[in-house]
């Protein structure tokens, strides 16, 4: 298991956004994948981070202590 999280994040890219795209130009790439990518990191709950999105989870963490 070199890189697991890396795969998986890969894996579900290509899945949800790539696979179901044709882009004509370069702009309606970027922003397919920038509105994948914000859905990914503000709005879809992880299981891995018990039900919140990244963005929520980074919120809710503590700051380490100097």
């Amino acid at each position: 298991m070199d890189n697991a999280f890396v795969e998986s994040f890969n894996g579900r890219f290509r899945d949800e956004c790539l696979n179901e795209s044709w882009f004509l130009t370069l702009q309606e790439a970027r922003e397919a994948i920038e509105s994948w990518r914000e859905d990914y990191n503000d709005v879809r709950p992880h299981s891995a981070l018990g039900g919140r999105s990244p963005s929520e989870y980074a919120r809710n963490i503590s700051t380490p202590a100097d």
